[in-house]
């Protein structure tokens, strides 16, 4: 994610691709659009908040009076020439209940709704930054088929994903050098997150099965989905929603 900065952040030029990945224009992002500053602090905030949210709270322990077992002293207090006990519950001992373990709960809280959105704003901001966003000029899935939308984006991680040099293995025997496996190379993970502007049923079902891709209209993005995937694809409808949130009733 960016770096946090309070200077005016000038426009950020971003490319408008094809679903075959060639670059077919650019458009010009104002960040004042999205807040005009990243403000890291407001969005660790945001993301533990929906981090915390996912969590069932089931888990459960059983105390020293929820265990089986007699509640009788083990043997007298005196003249055994061992150590004074108690009963065979206590948490120090083995089958004994656990001292302060944790019961179900809810962890659930909520943020102000306006710095909820803040956060959400500066999520999207950073990819434009960080070059990692990208705008699609026009993407209509006819019917509900997987393999089509699986090629477009391996083609758009091949643009976008740099193959990288792995170091050499050494050979069980020998680590020298000259002895070492040949280096491959590998292609880093890619997930992507797809913007559209309404819900897309065609959309959504071809690329539901992808491990790696998930698709949302751009009025149900948050914070922690914005920063969870790697690339954010969005089309040029999916913008103008993003851009303009409220727009007016005729």
């Amino acid at each position: 994610m960016s770096t946090e900065t309070n200077e005016p952040l000038p426009k950020i030029s971003v490319p408008v691709i094809n679903r075959d990945g060639a670059e077919v224009g650019k458009v010009e992002i104002d960040p004042a659009a999205f807040g005009g500053k990243v403000n890291r602090q407001l969005i660790q905030e945001v993301v533990l908040m929906h981090l915390a949210n996912q969590r069932a709270g089931t888990h459960s322990t059983l105390r020293r009076g929820e265990v089986a077992g007699s509640t009788k002293k083990l043997f007298r207090q005196k003249g055994t020439g061992n150590a004074r006990v108690g009963t065979r519950r206590t948490n120090k001992r083995r089958g004994g209940g656990t001292a302060k373990g944790p019961k179900p709960r809810d962890y659930e809280y909520h943020l102000p709704k306006k710095a909820v959105r803040a956060a959400t704003r500066m999520a999207i901001l950073s990819k434009f930054i960080d070059n990692e966003a990208v705008i699609l000029d026009d993407w209509k899935v006819d019917k509900v088929k997987t393999k089509p939308v699986a090629t477009v984006f391996q083609t758009l991680t091949k643009k976008y994903s740099p193959v990288v040099e792995a170091k050499p293995e050494p050979t069980p025997t020998e680590s020298t050098e000259s002895s070492a496996k040949p280096a491959k190379k590998k292609r880093p993970r890619f997930t992507w997150l797809v913007g559209t502007a309404d819900y897309d049923k065609n959309l959504h079902l071809s690329a539901r099965n992808l491990e790696d891709v998930e698709v949302l209209p751009a009025r149900e993005f948050n914070c922690y989905t914005v920063l969870k995937q790697k690339r954010l694809i969005l089309t040029r409808a999916a913008l103008e929603v993003l851009l303009n949130p409220n727009p007016a009733k005729s």
